[in-house]
């Protein structure tokens, strides 16, 4: 590829984070959010003032940096969060889409629709109580999404009189911890999110620490990669036939590129039916283009008339997945309806919806310990397990592990169309020398 194309491909990878965070109850995940806001100067003045007209309508002398994010009414009232709340903003670096996920446990199903898209998860732990039991649940469904990078940010060091043993024990902990479930980079920082320490400053207090803050650290991760690296996968959204006198032959196919580079000229192949063309034409921003790659929206032209609907998927033809009726996935399970063998269901794969029945729950995972529960007969809500699906039409499914887009589907209920199941298909973690070495409970999770 060219120069100019790599150098837009580095802005796609580069210019935009998204990010997410998580912790237990109390932990201040809704402050350090608050003081990012604020600090980096990202809050809008009328924002600003009406947060600290409700702080003194509280009666606080400090303003709540936590009502930045914590906007329903419940939320104010109980202190915690409850729903995942979405905050955009930018740097002069760069531009962040954060997701402020709840911290209790009965809420972890809103963490995994807040991490699903994430390239980075900020995990907190209060100084004063350490690694906890919900500590190591977000640790393990980071690792569960493939969340490349995680940072730990031990909160709360005014409390600990900012001692640096107290941080280095329990970033000690974490990230052996960590490491065992197969997180590939983990970041420890120490911080104090109500007084603004190494948030988006560095603190005086820590000189004993001299890595970045966490605003230095979300400016500067590495995110993204070359898509070229990829298989290219392109899902099916919309069939152009717009049969107007100019173009009376006309037929395109318009979408998300999921991953990977497409290429005019390259030969692909149309899942599931298995035909195979050349790529005539791409067209991007309304420009015809040489070269797409993901997450670029394009309509694509093919060089023979094939009978290609919504919910098809283009791939190179040397390197499409083959299609799968029968799929064995780790799910987590988002409503509180439960989910049991025999079930039907529908099952949304990119764009396609197809027939399906949950045909046996082999296991259930206990974040806790990621001890597991054999023929648990179902799962309730926030359950993680496994299931085996088949479907009622061959489906091109990627494992998880290669791409989240097309590794990752959704369980829906035929009757009112409610979201069920959120399933990643393939292994559950990824594999772990350490963890096999030390005999942890996490590679023994094989099912």
């Amino acid at each position: 590829m060219s120069a100019d194309t790599h150098a837009v491909e580095a802005l796609y990878t580069t210019a935009l984070l998204r990010f997410a965070t998580a912790g237990s109850v109390d932990d201040g995940k809704s402050t350090l959010v608050g003081r990012l806001l604020h600090d980096s100067k990202s809050v809008l003045t009328d924002q600003l003032e009406a947060v600290e007209l409700a702080s003194r309508n509280r009666g606080q002398e400090a303003v709540d940096l936590a009502l930045l994010t914590d906007g329903l009414r419940a939320e104010r009232e109980q202190g915690i969060t409850i729903d995942v709340a979405y905050r955009y903003f930018a740097t002069v670096r760069r531009r962040f889409i954060l997701a402020d996920t709840p911290g209790h446990v009965q809420y972890t199903r809103n963490m995994v629709t807040g991490a699903s898209t994430a390239e980075l998860a900020i995990l907190l732990v209060d100084a004063r109580n350490g690694v906890v039991e919900q500590t190591r649940r977000h640790a393990a469904v980071a690792a569960l999404l493939r969340v490349p990078h995680v940072v730990l940010a031990v909160n709360k060091m005014d409390l600990a009189r900012y001692d640096e043993q107290v941080f280095a024990r329990i970033a000690g902990e974490f990230t052996a911890y960590a490491t065992s479930l197969g997180i590939p980079e983990i970041t420890a920082i120490p911080i104090s999110a109500l007084a603004g320490d190494n948030v988006v400053t560095p603190s005086a207090r820590m000189d004993w620490y001299g890595g970045p803050t966490v605003l230095e650290h979300l400016e500067t991760v590495q995110v993204g990669h070359d898509p070229a690296e990829d298989p290219a996968r392109f899902p099916v959204q919309y069939v152009i036939r717009p049969q107007t006198p100019e173009h009376p032959d006309f037929r395109g196919y318009a979408g998300q590129i999921a991953s990977g580079v497409l290429r005019v000229g390259e030969r692909v192949t149309v899942q599931p039916s298995g035909r195979t063309s050349r790529i005539e034409r791409i067209d991007a921003l309304g420009q015809s283009v040489e070269t797409a790659w993901a997450p670029q929206s394009v309509t694509v032209t093919l060089t023979d008339d094939l009978d290609i609907s919504r919910g098809d998927l283009i791939a190179p033809a040397d390197g499409a997945a083959v299609p799968v009726q029968d799929i064995t996935a780790t799910v987590c399970h988002l409503h509180d309806r439960p989910l049991r063998p025999g079930a039907r269901v529908l099952l949304k794969h990119a764009t396609r919806t197809v027939k399906a029945i949950v045909k046996e729950i082999p296991s259930r995972l206990t974040l806790a310990d990621l001890s597991q529960h054999r023929d648990p007969g179902e799962l309730v809500a926030n359950d993680i397990g496994r299931v085996r699906v088949r479907t009622a039409e061959p489906l091109a499914l990627d494992p998880y592990a290669a791409s989240r887009a097309t590794g990752s589907f959704l369980l829906i209920d035929p009757a009112d169309g409610a979201t069920l199941t959120a399933g990643m298909a393939g292994e559950a973690f990824a594999e772990s020398a350490a963890a096999t070495a030390a005999g942890d409970p996490a590679a023994e999770w094989d099912f």
